[in-house]
């Protein structure tokens, strides 16, 4: 029961990240670009490395004590597609202005590096498109500030069901494991409440409702894990609520591919669109380097 409380903390931990990228957005007197990309390569080198040198195998050792040594490796790469396949589902089904996996804009980039106070850049791009700054042109680019942001926060908060499960999952099999991506998935969130935040607070000029949007965007990441955990033990579980080992290594051969997706197509984008030069590349190579140390000192 102790490692439930412990997994369930650290999704809490990682999902309430958003809340740190809305903080930044707002009492940062510029947010550093370069900083951001470091940190979502970082993440990605985590989400990668884990996914593929310790999750998968994890799930390779449950299949094949299940199913043997063939049909367990077999059952092992046909999860490890399902799950890249239902964060693709998700993706597919969310509207392109409101999915985090999107290629960020010029505007949306450059409004981070402005005074929270001042105009920013998203601000003075929805003015240019205004009828020339009059009070009508106004009100229109606020509801469509507030729809982007509501859009962002929506996604993002669907998004965040597998990630929580992943993080959920891989702390309740392996604390420590699943304390390094609590970790990566907070560092990624942190640019993800920040794209929640910011449209929201030039909207309506009020940061504690873009700071309470942008967390509770969050939110859904421990509250898909408890819903799933708590659905998968009705379900599938045995004596005491036990999961089977083919069930558990199913999911984690899943959970694997989730994080590679949300990596190859979030995260590294993401890095690439805030850095410099090899700025993503630096951040990807420390990732794995520090998981593939604390891993080896692990053991």
């Amino acid at each position: 029961m102790t490692n439930v409380w412990i997994a369930l903390g650290l999704t809490i931990f990682a999902g309430m990240a958003t809340g740190i990228g809305s903080g930044i957005a707002f009492f940062a007197k510029r947010t550093n670009q370069r900083f951001l990309s470091v940190s979502t390569g970082f993440s990605a080198g985590v989400m990668i490395y884990v996914s593929f040198v310790e999750i998968l195998i994890k799930g390779q050792e449950e299949l094949t004590a299940a199913y043997g040594g063939r049909w367990g490796a077999w059952a092992n790469v046909g999860s490890f597609f399902a799950g890249i396949a239902i964060i693709g589902l998700i993706d597919s089904l969310i509207p392109e202005a409101g999915n985090p996996h999107e290629p960020h804009t010029k505007e949306a980039r450059a409004a981070l590096q402005e005074e929270p106070d001042s105009q920013s850049a998203l601000g003075a791009a929805a003015v240019d498109q205004s009828h020339g700054g009059t009070e009508e042109g106004e009100a229109v680019n606020h509801e469509e500030l507030m729809r982007m942001g509501l859009f962002s926060a929506l996604a993002i908060a669907i998004h965040n069901f597998p990630e929580g499960l992943a993080t959920f999952l891989s702390a309740l099999q392996d604390p420590t494991v699943g304390a390094a991506i609590a970790v990566a998935v907070a560092l990624h969130n942190v640019p993800e409440g920040i794209s929640v935040s910011v449209p929201i607070f030039f909207a309506t000029g009020n940061r504690g409702k873009a700071f309470l949007y942008s967390t509770l965007s969050g939110l859904s990441e421990p509250v898909g894990a408890i819903i799933a955990y708590l659905a998968l033990r009705l379900l599938v579980g045995g004596q005491g609520g036990v999961m089977p080992p083919q069930v558990t290594g199913l999911l984690f051969a899943a959970v694997a591919g989730i994080m590679v997706y949300i990596s190859l197509d979030e995260l590294l984008p993401t890095s690439r669109a805030y850095g410099k030069g090899h700025d993503s590349l630096f951040g990807l190579l420390a990732g794995m380097a520090v998981m593939a140390v604390s891993l080896l000192l692990m053991r």
